[in-house]
């Protein structure tokens, strides 16, 4: 046996020993350059806000399944998936370039590999979440991958999320966010507003049943344009 094998039926073990539906997202952050400064301060203190106000959900806590994927230089598995009652946001740092493509792929893999693991764990899931934050533009190829976002979409595998920081190209992020749901613009940095945001849309989600249309809460505390 393999140790990518030995690596999956660990998962699958750790997986299996809490029975609660799970809704697995992905927060897929870009740190290039550009987010020095304010920008990755107020990002890093955003994912404390975010990890607290799960956990204080019991349910959602149990439910809901955190991963962090960076790009700045090279996409980065900062930390995969756990539940968010285990989840410690790591610490950012801002550097390189946008390879923002490549970090797409990777997160929608990842996403693929942890629906397996509830599968062969026997566990139920809700349609997954990819939350993607970016300043800036791609350095790299990204038709490929919006294709796959929008694919995915179509056929309700993912529910994707962009998300416009300061000077992001918003022309590339139209064609990269699925055509039913444009890019929001963040005002300003308010990042702490935004995962308040983004942690009760899950545990609203996670309380529901599998099917059932959600009504998210409204964006005006930290967009500038709406979802």
């Amino acid at each position: 046996m393999t140790s990518d094998s030995l690596e999956f039926d660990a998962k699958v073990a750790t997986v299996a020993e809490n029975p609660e539906q799970r809704l697995p997202c992905v927060l897929l952050l870009d740190v290039s350059g550009s987010m020095k400064g304010a920008p990755i301060n107020q990002l890093n203190a955003g994912l404390k806000s975010f990890a607290e106000s799960l956990q204080k959900n019991e349910l959602a806590a149990m439910r809901v399944e955190v991963a962090i994927l960076t790009f700045g230089g090279s996409p980065n598995l900062k930390q995969d998936f756990v539940t968010a009652d285990q989840f410690t946001p790591p610490e950012l740092a801002a550097q390189g370039g946008t390879p923002m493509g490549a970090a797409i792929n990777m997160a929608l893999d990842k996403l693929e590999e942890r629906k397996q693991i509830y599968k062969r764990a026997g566990i139920s899931y809700f349609r997954p979440w990819v939350f993607l934050i970016t300043d800036g533009e791609p350095t790299d190829e990204w038709h490929a991958a919006a294709t796959r976002i929008q694919a995915l979409e179509e056929h309700k595998g993912v529910t994707f999320f962009v998300v416009a920081v300061d000077q992001a190209n918003i022309n590339i992020l139209n064609q990269i966010a699925p055509k039913n749901r444009p890019p929001a613009k963040l005002n300003g940095l308010e990042f702490g507003a935004l995962f308040v945001w983004l942690s009760s849309s899950l545990s609203s989600v996670s309380r529901s049943k599998t099917g059932d249309q959600v009504a998210l809460p409204s964006t005006n505390g930290w967009t500038t344009t709406s979802a």
